[in-house]
């Protein structure tokens, strides 16, 4: 009778523990993390309870965070900013650099446009907000050329990619793992990539809500998510075959991502702050970001997250 006591007391203990256990509830966009975490074996033992939501680009990650949907996500700086600018409670508090061969304005194989001058009163589709909108901002002013020299169409990528085919726009400004599909299958080619012009920034970014009530669990998954970054970058291989298999597109495809990308984690210090700075000067330049609205990047970028940046140095 005591030892069936003490079971049905440990029984009603552990009831309590998973009622009371605590939820991380992270946005991902095409399984990238997810399948990132889950082949490097980072996600054992989690002392919380972490829940996935899939989303198709970083803007709707983010009008979830800020409607309280999900806690924490993967951006690039782009969104991240723009949602900044917009008053989204969010800040990134673990930073990454990639090669930007991927984030690329393309046009169609047989286009006669071969420059980033070529497409001056051309139409390009990109979503707004988005590291797509950030390269054709940036290449045009390379060039020399005034934001509105294009056409701009903002359309979701599986929308812009059908507008690229029909020729009803002239480019398409996208990012992975749309671009090297695209290459991949022989659609399009590359006018001008991000290499050179834009920082090469994401973030795992938070509410600032579940910066406040979740510090310890946003820190645990920052450093697990950095420890898998590194495990990528020696061989991105088995990475690329568990994403192929979540998200349903060839393994050609990730593997070109990862390969070309060499996503690497960095320390949120002065230089980041400093490329932040720079991509919320570019919107303000362009017309996007309104003087008044436009966020500091020191007051964005939290810096205090110290076991997941040590992770990095």
């Amino acid at each position: 009778m005591r030892a069936l006591i003490a079971l049905l007391a440990l029984l009603a203990f552990g009831g309590i523990a998973r009622a009371d256990e605590t939820v991380l509830r992270v946005g991902d966009q095409h399984g990238n993390a997810r399948a990132l975490m889950e082949s490097a074996g980072v996600l054992a033992d989690l002392p919380y309870r972490l829940e996935w939501s899939e989303f198709p680009a970083a803007a709707p990650l983010l009008e979830a965070l800020n409607a309280g949907a999900i806690d924490a996500g993967g951006v690039g700086d782009a969104p991240f900013t723009f949602a900044a600018a917009a008053g989204v409670p969010v800040k990134a508090f673990v930073a990454f650099r990639n090669k930007q061969d991927g984030l690329a304005i393309l046009v169609a194989k047989d286009s006669p446009i071969r420059n980033v001058a070529d497409l001056k009163g051309k139409s390009i589709a990109t979503n707004r907000g988005s590291i797509g909108h950030q390269v054709v901002l940036a290449a045009l002013e390379e060039a020399g050329l005034p934001a509105n020299a294009v056409t701009l169409r903002f359309l979701p990528p599986a929308d812009a990619k059908i507008a690229l085919a029909s020729g009803s726009v002239d480019a398409w400004a996208t990012w992975e793992p749309y671009t090297s599909t695209a290459e991949l299958a022989g659609l399009a080619r590359v006018v001008r990539d991000g290499n050179g012009i834009t920082p090469g920034l994401s973030f795992a970014v938070a509410s600032d809500a579940a910066i406040k009530s979740k510090r310890a669990q946003l820190a645990d998954f920052g450093r697990r998510l950095v420890k898998a970054r590194e495990w990528a970058l020696k061989d991105p291989a088995p990475y690329a075959a568990v994403w192929s298999k979540l998200i349903g597109l060839p393994e050609t495809v990730p593997l070109r991502w990862f390969s070309r990308a060499e996503y690497r984690a960095v320390p949120i210090d002065d230089a980041v702050i400093a490329d932040e700075q720079r991509n919320i000067d570019l919107y303000v330049r362009s017309g996007l970001i309104p003087a008044a609205r436009a966020p500091r990047a020191e007051l964005i970028l939290d810096r205090s997250f110290e076991p997941a940046a040590a992770a990095v140095r």
